[in-house]
């Protein structure tokens, strides 16, 4: 079930499907989220959660025993609950369930709030542990954006631009969807600007970062600056992806704590990159916020 949300100029669509906001738009009109358009992605702002990307061999243990998990989790495949509501504002709720439970042991409440803000909007999650004993997981924003945003734009007219000046490297993944232990590939030295070129993507697939000094990224039009600015303070990675080998509309920007399993891990849960454990009664929030860039 959409609702819609308002604030001055700017308006949102959120969904009970996922717990997701799949539609941003300015005062004149100017959409900011991707479609789902299933020519090139039938995702548009899914969440990650209780783990971001892949597993080996789609299967991870806990305690001694082994589960199936597909790609990102389940919660984007899930149908949350509104259950708190506002014009501007929206929180999704989502707990375990019987068929939750077969593949991830943990009870758990997991609570979304979509804000929309003067300039832009911010999500919030909140992952509560509600059972007895130490609860893992993993947590992530996959937000896509239109780029090109305007007419006669091309998706090459636009950068990434971090807060600061970075020296970084992305990790590699192997053909089975997991990170190469030891394996990066140097994107910046010494810059903050990452020009977006379609042939980055077809051969790496995606772009991931851990270790930045910069805590935010802008999308941006090199030649007028409108874009959008993700704030993603609290979460140790970022990732950027759009469909290889198909020229794909959008970008996707990825605030992770998380990542998918290297290709030398032993399969435990815990043992997982940035995975974060909560103790019987314990929360965990994290948020990320976007500004829209009006050049």
């Amino acid at each position: 079930m959409e609702r819609k949300l308002h604030l001055g100029d700017l308006s949102a669509i959120v969904d009970t499907n996922g717990g997701e906001l799949v539609s941003l738009r300015d005062g004149a009109g100017t959409e900011y989220i991707w479609s789902g358009d299933p020519a090139y992605w039938s995702g548009r702002n899914p969440i990650l959660f209780p783990i971001v990307g892949a597993l080996k061999e789609g299967r991870v243990r806990v305690d001694g025993r082994t589960y199936q998990m597909d790609r990102h989790g389940f919660a984007r495949k899930s149908v949350f609950r509104a259950t708190e509501a506002g014009e501007d504002f929206v929180v999704f709720t989502l707990r375990e369930t019987p068929e939750t439970l077969e593949r991830y042991p943990f009870p758990f409440v997991l609570q979304v709030r979509h804000q929309l803000l003067a300039d832009g909007f911010q999500t919030v999650f909140t992952v509560r542990n509600t059972g007895t004993r130490s609860m893992p997981f993993c947590i992530g924003a996959h937000t896509a954006f239109r780029c090109p945003l305007g007419e006669g734009e091309a998706f090459e007219d636009y950068d990434l631009v971090f807060d600061q000046p970075e020296d970084a490297a992305t990790l590699l993944l192997t053909p089975q969807g997991c990170f190469s232990r030891g394996q990066r590939e140097t994107v910046l030295s010494h810059s903050d600007t990452i020009p977006l070129d379609h042939g980055i993507f077809d051969r790496l697939d995606t772009l991931t970062f851990d270790g930045l000094r910069s805590a935010g990224v802008s999308l941006r039009h090199r030649r007028t600056g409108r874009g959008v600015h993700v704030d993603f303070t609290g979460f140790p990675m970022v990732a950027f992806w759009t469909m290889p080998n198909v020229r794909a509309p959008y970008i996707c920007i990825e605030p992770w704590h998380g990542c998918a399993a290297f290709d030398d891990e032993h399969g435990d849960f815990e043992e997982k990159r940035y995975c974060i454990r909560l103790a019987p009664g314990e929360s965990k929030i994290l948020c990320c916020t976007v500004t829209l860039l009006q050049g």
